[in-house]
């Protein structure tokens, strides 16, 4: 077995964000209740990368909500160097104007 690259792995979620693949992005994860439920959600989830990406929310763009530009790159999960989300129920390469329902200051 080999494993992917996070650039491989970036591009790979890219290609289902671009190409249709359409993802509840509201409502936004503002409670920890919400969070909690997703995080529940993307543990049962497991390794599958489809069922991460709809449950999570993930736009190629960035989501306006509250008046503040919720974008992976201001998001406390993402490591600016990797270009990477470390939520560990997430664990994805990312780029920095994505976004998903568990953006957090």
């Amino acid at each position: 077995m080999t494993a992917v690259s996070d650039h491989e792995l970036r591009t790979q979620i890219s290609t289902l964000l671009n190409s249709g693949l359409v993802t509840d992005i509201f409502p936004r994860a503002d409670s920890h209740e919400d969070v909690h439920k997703l995080v529940n959600e993307l543990q049962l989830a497991g390794n599958d990368l489809n069922s991460k990406l709809l449950i999570a929310g993930f736009t190629p763009y960035p989501v306006e909500h509250g008046g503040v530009c919720q974008l992976c790159e201001t998001c406390m999960y993402y490591k600016v160097h990797r270009r990477y989300c470390e939520l560990p129920e997430l664990d994805v390469p990312v780029e920095p104007h994505w976004s998903c329902r568990l953006w957090r200051i």
